[in-house]
């Protein structure tokens, strides 16, 4: 296929679907991009396969798939720059949740927060800078020009509630403007006085437990989440003639009393709670608390559990003032970007270098770590190792001074300012200095296991083989030709040549060296580049995606080079057949026309290793 430019391919996809507007949810698998539209008349199929770098389109689970190839992904970023469909996930809050409460509760959480977590750290550093000038009397925290960068600074927080309102009605899927004034009317001066008034508080003669609502997190999460059942309700029982203007009443109506006098005080008190345990654990054996902290914090990051800390560590912010779970945090965020930073000054890998560089100017800086994490120091596992060291021993130096942060700010060389106002900012520089030079030595000192780069490794993936090249079977079961698979796309070997095996069990393998140079993190399908250019893509099971990787344990990250026989994945057969899907695994040539003849073995079972498919150049 020629040279695509992605970007237009991305705004005439868009508008050969109907548009922006039509479109209800956008995801995408190994190789499609899978519309559901509003409309589905609205959609031009014959225009979009038409376009430079479609494959080919279909319409299948109610769906409308671009299959687009293994640079699905290039073109799924271009929508997301010219459109909201992948900024703000329009799927959210549609479907069934799945996995354990914990999962479901981090996913919430990380779905509510992640749309202001760049104006809240600002605002947070901003906040920092703000008492770092006054202490430093830089500023009179008693003038206008104070109070005028305090507002700037302050109001997000203050008003917290109406902000995590807007992003809990899209997760619930509810009418915004009113979470929002049902949030507005907690933080409401004279609600607000209230809670601080001597005098009893009733409503009708019952009586009602005032707290403060203003920078709380958790009260207006449950609020909307009970008002997304009471929405739903009154829209379906009330006539249309009725609905719009009746609906916000009584939710307003209802809702408002309700939380004040239930869910404001059972959840401030469940999380005050929770904030006084870590405060106790803290305070009664901190350089313990700190150091589980500092080194377990990447590890948190690494499964997105870093999300579950947030609600309480923005709680503490507004209740006390500060949070001690965040006083660890920049030995263990330091201390990865400094072991990415050895990265770049001992591997010999190029592109390894080049991404190191930016990684850990990202982390030192922003305190965004997951660049280094999945791109340098997991991937090379002992700087990963390294970093935690440095966390465990910086943390719990931090925490035996007591340090915490004063604002909501990434734990970064900026975000140090937040940690001036409480506990030891000496003993924090030190357990922040001592992470970071344990990562480094250890990692310049001890070293890697280096990526050596691509011109060397070549001759040991694949020999040197001027006829054919054999491509083994990655998983064990019965053959099947790829023209009777039941997927029209692959069956029409649009996506090359290849075979489909029914597996007799759940582990999938490499069926040569290689590079990963696609691994979904649902599992369901890998792609791997040999040392000589043969590009075969794996795809277990027909419309996998739609488990997002229920059933499906991946083994393998991209980038990261696999001997034939590897472990890829093990996939539960169970759950994908229980769940109604097709576990036949397709194994597909993707750069079939590179070559003289792609040949698959038909008609009789394989075992993982034998050979399936003999390319000949």
């Amino acid at each position: 296929m020629p040279s695509v430019d992605y970007r237009s391919l991305a705004v005439d996809v868009l508008d050969k679907v109907g548009g922006e507007g039509n479109v209800a949810s956008l995801t995408h698998c190994a190789t499609r991009l899978r519309f559901k539209l509003k409309d589905v008349n609205k959609a031009d199929k014959a225009a979009v396969e038409r376009l430079p770098g479609v494959i080919t389109v279909m319409e299948a689970g109610g769906q409308f798939q671009v299959v687009i190839g293994n640079n699905v992904s290039i073109a799924y970023a271009e929508i997301g720059q010219i459109s909201k469909l992948t900024a703000e996930g329009t799927d959210a809050g549609g479907g069934k949740e799945e996995g354990s409460l914990l999962n479901r509760f981090i996913a919430l959480v990380s779905s509510i927060f992640t749309p202001i977590l760049w104006p809240l750290a600002g605002a947070g550093l901003l906040k920092a800078f703000l008492a770092m000038a006054a202490q430093f009397g830089w500023l009179d925290a008693a003038g206008t020009t104070y109070a005028i960068l305090n507002a700037a600074g302050d109001g997000l927080f203050t008003f917290l509630p109406i902000f995590l309102a807007v992003n809990a009605a899209k997760r619930f899927k509810v009418n915004q403007f009113t979470s929002m004034a049902i949030a507005a009317a907690l933080c409401y001066p004279a609600i607000v006085a209230l809670a601080s008034s001597p005098d009893p508080v009733t409503f009708f003669g019952i009586p009602v437990v005032m707290v403060t609502y203003t920078s709380s997190v958790i009260p207006i999460i449950v609020a909307v989440w009970l008002q997304s059942y009471l929405e739903h309700w009154l829209n379906k029982v009330l006539p249309s003639w009725l609905r719009n203007f009746t609906t916000p009443l009584l939710v307003l109506l209802i809702m408002v009393p309700l939380t004040l006098m239930t869910v404001g005080p059972v959840t401030s008190y469940a999380a005050s709670a929770i904030s006084s345990g870590i405060a106790w654990l803290f305070t009664t054996v901190p350089w313990l608390a700190g150091a589980l902290m500092g080194g377990f914090w990447q590890v948190f990051v690494l499964f997105g559990l870093h999300w579950g800390f947030v609600p309480f560590m923005v709680n503490d912010y507004s209740t006390i003032g500060y949070s001690l779970l965040a006083g660890p945090l920049p030995a263990a965020v330091l201390a990865q970007a400094a072991a990415t930073l050895a990265v770049l000054f001992k591997t010999k890998n190029t592109s390894l270098k080049e991404l190191a560089g930016p990684s850990a100017l990202s982390g030192f800086v922003a305190g965004i770590t997951e660049p280094a994490i999945y791109g340098v120091t997991l991937r090379l596992k002992k700087p990963f190792y390294y970093g935690i060291a440095g966390g465990v021993v910086g943390g719990a130096i931090a925490a035996a001074g007591g340090s915490a942060s004063s604002a909501f700010v990434f734990p970064s060389l900026l975000g140090l300012a937040a940690y001036m106002q409480q506990g030891s900012f000496v003993l924090q520089l030190i357990g922040t200095g001592t992470a970071i030079a344990i990562a480094f030595t250890l990692t310049m000192v001890l070293g890697f296991d280096d990526i050596p780069n691509e011109e060397a490794r070549e001759p040991e993936l694949i020999p040197a083989a001027p006829g054919a090249v054999e491509v083994s079977a990655p998983v064990s079961g019965a053959v099947v030709p790829l023209a009777e698979i039941k997927d029209k796309v692959f069956a029409s070997g649009a996506l090359g040549k290849g075979i489909g095996i029914v597996p007799s069990n759940g582990k999938v393998y490499a069926p040569f060296a290689g590079t990963v140079v696609t691994a979904f993190p649902t599992g369901h399908a890998f792609g791997i580049k040999s040392a000589d250019g043969v590009e075969v893509l794996i795809h277990v099971g027909i419309d996998t995606v739609q488990l997002e990787g229920k059933g499906f344990a991946a083994a393998v990250t991209q980038g990261q080079v696999v001997e034939a026989g590897d472990l890829l994945a093990t996939v539960d057969l169970d759950v994908v057949t229980a769940a109604g899907y097709d576990p036949t695994t397709i194994v597909v040539i993707t750069n079939t026309a590179q070559f003289a003849a792609v040949l698959p073995a038909e008609g009789h079972q394989l075992t993982h290793g034998d050979t399936a498919i003999v390319i000949e150049r």
